[in-house]
């Protein structure tokens, strides 16, 4: 099989399962989701490394992965454990994103909303948790910021993710919850996570040689458009 073959299966296969993940959240069939949530990131790490992306970028989504995998448990200690995979994750993707332009009035809507957030959610967060949340948040958001200088593949990931974890924390504080707040939780994050290693795979001047597998965002060219 071509690598061209083989990537193209890899991310129909992560679109495969988001779908069948989704659709047992919407039936309420926890089993469905316990064994295709540790599948995604697994199928697009793989689909970007088929693609010759950046190990960083390899990296962050199998950090994320980890995250996915503790937050399946319903424990403080997987929470915090979930918390730190991905916190991990988006220190590789700051790492990728360096050098990418910042779009300063975005970055104060970002910084308001991260006050706001954290400033509504603190009352009603468990005392532990409230600093390790608050520092995350503020990481999660830099991220998001930053993403956007990517183009909007990640910019628009980077919103998504910040909704998706966002969600998460209102339900920590027990505020009242959408239908199915499960299934919002997992289609934000799976679409974030899609768009992101598509944001860097399609950054300007980026070429998919294995050779510059563990470079970060290189010089702002011509846009790659081939998924």
């Amino acid at each position: 099989m071509s690598r061209d073959r083989a990537a193209r299966a890899l991310l129909a296969a992560f679109f495969l399962a988001t779908a069948v993940d989704l659709g047992g959240l919407l039936a309420d069939v926890w089993t469905v989701h316990a064994v295709t949530k540790p599948l995604l990131m697994p199928l697009l790490a793989g689909y970007v490394a088929v693609r010759g992306g950046p190990r960083l970028l390899v990296a962050a989504l199998l950090f994320g992965w980890g995250g996915d995998v503790a937050l399946l448990f319903d424990a403080d200690p997987a929470f915090m454990l979930g918390m730190g995979s991905f916190a991990l994750g988006h220190i590789c993707y700051l790492l990728l994103f360096k050098g990418a332009p910042m779009r300063r009035p975005l970055g104060a809507l970002y910084a308001l909303a991260l006050v706001g957030t954290v400033a509504l959610l603190w009352a009603d967060l468990p005392a532990d948790l409230r600093i390790p949340v608050a520092g995350y948040s503020l990481l999660l958001t830099v991220m998001a910021f930053r993403s956007s200088g990517l183009g909007p593949y990640a910019g628009i990931g980077g919103a998504l993710f910040l909704l998706s974890d966002t969600l998460i924390a209102t339900g920590v504080a027990q505020w009242p919850q959408l239908p199915a707040p499960d299934f919002w939780v997992m289609a934000t994050y799976a679409a974030a996570q899609c768009l992101l290693a598509l944001g860097v795979l399609r950054a300007p001047g980026r070429t998919a040689s294995p050779q510059r597998e563990g470079s970060a965002v290189p010089a702002y060219g011509d846009r790659r458009t081939a998924l």
